[in-house]
């Protein structure tokens, strides 16, 4: 019962965490007089992306190069845009389905999520063929290329930004209910409030969720694969739902996608730096998968300039794919 109160607690900390990190994020992009693309791509998406790229980083800092915390690392960092490309996409098109009743096309600036996209599957397949390089320097080349193409991202999206900068009526700041032009300093109060009630309950939900799971005869190998990264990416995928029941759907699927592209371009040139980057089988099926599932939006972006929510469903296919993949592997 005890387990059961921690997760219920650790589950509500992340909500209100995540109900008070958007509406902080979009007063500071207001404040920075930047739109929606670069409001979702870059500061909600990195903020949010924070905790949980911290889990590969200390793991391979502190176990070492060439150990298990070498495989935790590598784990970790494919992990991630895998979730996001897959769970995460499937949780937002189930959410816009319901609070809508309709499959309506997303409210999107596209020119913004088909960028992110592009981006991702570009970095991340450069990532995964690095894992073929057998020199090291070589692989450390393509490392810096990525931290590169982040950095052009990044401009790319300031750049577009500033022009698509539109003034909109917000929500009153949470800590300055009282005032229609908060400060700053409150804006970064509220949003590091809320970060730090983000990965304290994300933590709380992963330490309460293995004993239940335990308990239930879930295996470790489960636990550690599937609903462990599930837990981690839970901030990207509330944060999504609150802006798609508000119908700001850019900043909804930007969210996304700008976490993937920060997931799959700084976080993989730390591991591919730093640890051998050899993928087993396993981590190669969710690469793919992963590439196959953020394919499939971008498609449709590109040939019909709109995302259905059901189109963002066929993520969980992808999902169930690396499930049974997993299965397969274990009755072998």
């Amino acid at each position: 019962m005890r387990d059961i109160a921690v997760l219920l607690l650790s589950l509500g900390a992340i909500l209100i965490g995540a109900e008070a990190f958007t509406n902080g994020i979009e007063w500071l992009g207001q404040r920075l007089k930047l739109g929606a693309g670069a409001v979702g791509s870059i500061l909600a998406a990195v903020g949010t992306a924070l905790p949980e790229t911290m889990v590969p980083i200390i793991a391979i800092f502190s176990i070492g190069k060439g150990s298990e915390g070498a495989d935790i690392g590598i784990g970790a960092i494919l992990g991630a845009p895998f979730m996001l490309a897959t769970l995460a996409f499937f949780i937002t098109g189930l959410a816009a389905l319901l609070f809508r009743r309709k499959n309506r096309p997303l409210l999107l600036e596209a020119k913004v999520v088909r960028r992110d996209l592009k981006f991702f599957l570009i970095v991340y397949t450069m990532a995964v063929f690095a894992s073929f390089l057998s020199n090291q320097e070589f692989k450390n080349y393509v490392a810096w290329a990525l931290v590169l193409a982040y950095g052009v991202y990044v401009l790319q999206i300031l750049r577009d930004s500033k022009d698509g900068y539109k003034h909109e009526e917000l929500a009153p700041l949470y800590v300055a209910r009282q005032t229609q032009n908060p400060t700053l300093g409150k804006i970064l109060v509220q949003i590091i409030i809320a970060l730090i009630a983000i990965v304290v309950g994300a933590q709380g939900f992963v330490i309460a969720v293995q004993p239940i799971a335990v308990a239930i005869g879930v295996p470790v190998f489960v636990l550690s694969l599937i609903i462990t990264p599930i837990a981690t990416e839970l901030p990207e995928k509330f944060n999504s739902v609150l802006w798609i029941r508000r119908s700001k759907d850019t900043l909804a699927m930007g969210n996304l996608t700008g976490a993937m592209v920060f997931q799959s371009s700084v976080i993989p040139a730390i591991g591919i730096a730093l640890t051998p980057w050899k993928l087993d089988t396993l981590a190669l099926s969710s690469a793919l998968l992963a590439l196959g599932a953020a394919m499939i939006p971008f498609i449709s972006l590109r040939r019909k300039g709109v995302i259905y929510p059901t189109t963002l469903l066929i993520g969980g296919v992808f999902y169930l794919l690396f499930i049974l993949t997993i299965y397969r592997s274990l009755i072998q």
